[in-house]
């Protein structure tokens, strides 16, 4: 080799060497609850999935409702059915349908009950990605619980800490009632809206706040606490002059207006097809048995459960035993958050939930599933378990994932109707 030729040879650059994959600064803080709500959520997943192939009773159920030929199937079942409906085949509203006297329901069930953001998003994920819509309808689900776990985390950490943030991710992970969240429901998708919106009402992100709330009107019925909430803080802004010096007039007016729009759009639209302004409400009570009722089905229920009687409608022993204990620890939640004294926001929305859910005649063993959007009520046990050693956590959680496998995940698709 000749001088030159040996001078190039040691001269030459090397090649570089790609860089590590790196998070954003601001995202790192978000590992810890998500990490802790993925593995608490597969935990119970899996324990679910054993329970059902070891039990098999799904095998020799109607598909439609809370069967199928695997024991995935089983989370598209039920009102995810009527997603994939949609999500398929759209909106085929008309005029109600009485059905014959005598029944449980009093008019034909409309894919119309439920709002089109969810399969909406289902259809357009399966449109991108090739999936079909069962797996779109998952992916959403599971992604959008992963935004919901940060939403909770960012709103948490706020007021008691980042540790109590990531707890209560976790706590909301093995919740009563969690399955729902990786299944084809809109839990996971409204709590994500949700959490978020109250985070930007907390941050005084007006535009961002209306925004979101517009979304969620759009994805289910009781965004109407969500809007009310955002609503509330926002004209208390305008009424105060020192806040109104501080964030102008135009953002928190703007939120005001915005909030209410996507609910009201659709509860319209549903109106003008059926022919009735009040169609929406009608098919909810005739079709499905859904109504407020000042909490008169709540008390018979919970007189019937506490004599060992199940003369009241949609009962199913476990689910509602499980709901009852739900709906006692309710007032200590509720004291425990108000001394935390969180913002208002969070104190209206938590409030009027727990009165529209208590208030209304539905499937009371569904309360828990009902209550995971009141994820304020996570703030006191989560600041006070934020005190505890992370093996004592580890040991909690691993518990409590295992055990949510049956109470929160079989117990809602298996012993009752989600």
């Amino acid at each position: 080799m000749s001088a030159a030729q040996s001078s190039t040879a040691t001269t030459a650059e090397p090649v570089p060497r790609p860089r590590p994959l790196r998070l954003p600064p601001a995202a790192r803080p978000y590992l810890p609850p998500l990490a802790l709500y993925g593995a608490a959520k597969l935990t119970g997943l899996l324990v679910f999935a054993w329970l059902l192939t070891s039990a098999g009773d799904y095998r020799h159920k109607d598909p439609r409702f809370g069967g199928g030929a695997h024991w995935w199937d089983v989370l598209s079942t039920w009102d995810g059915w009527w997603y994939l409906q949609v999500a398929q085949k759209g909106y085929h509203p008309e005029p109600l349908q009485p059905l014959a006297p005598g029944g449980q329901f009093s008019a034909e069930q409309n894919s119309v009950a439920f709002f089109p953001l969810y399969p909406g998003l289902v259809r357009a994920v399966s449109e991108v990605t090739g999936l079909g819509l069962y797996g779109a309808a998952i992916l959403v689900s599971v992604v959008c619980s992963f935004v919901a776990a940060a939403g909770i985390y960012a709103v948490i950490s706020l007021l008691a800490g980042a540790r109590a943030g990531t707890i209560a991710a976790g706590l909301w992970a093995v919740a009563p009632a969690a399955g729902v969240e990786w299944a084809v429901y809109t839990e996971s998708l409204f709590v994500a809206i949700a959490a978020w919106t109250c985070h930007a009402v907390m941050r005084r992100r007006w535009v961002t706040a209306g925004l979101l709330a517009f979304l969620s009107g759009l994805s289910r019925p009781t965004a109407a606490v969500l809007i009310g909430a955002v609503g509330l803080a926002a004209l208390v802004t305008l009424l105060r002059r020192d806040s109104r010096r501080e964030q102008g007039v135009a953002a928190p007016l703007y939120a005001v207006i915005a909030a209410p729009l996507g609910l009201l759009t659709y509860i319209a639209w549903v109106g003008r097809s059926m022919g009735d302004p009040g169609a929406y409400f009608s098919l909810q009570h005739q079709a499905w048995a859904h109504y407020f009722d000042f909490g008169a089905y709540t008390l018979d229920v919970l007189r019937n459960v506490a004599v060992g009687h199940g003369d009241y409608l949609f009962a199913y022993s476990v689910p509602d035993l499980i709901a009852v204990q739900v709906v006692v620890a309710l007032p200590f939640l509720v004291a425990l958050m108000l001394r935390k004294r969180p913002p208002l926001v969070l104190t209206a929305y938590t409030l009027a939930s727990i009165v529209t859910i208590l208030g209304t005649q539905q499937m009371f063993g569904n309360t828990p599933r009902y209550l995971l959007p009141v994820f304020p009520l996570l703030l006191a046990p989560a600041a006070a378990m934020s005190r505890l050693r992370w093996p004592t956590l580890a040991v909690f959680f691993s518990t409590a994932a295992v055990a949510s496998g049956w109470y929160a995940h079989y117990v809602i698709f298996e012993l009752g109707i989600p």
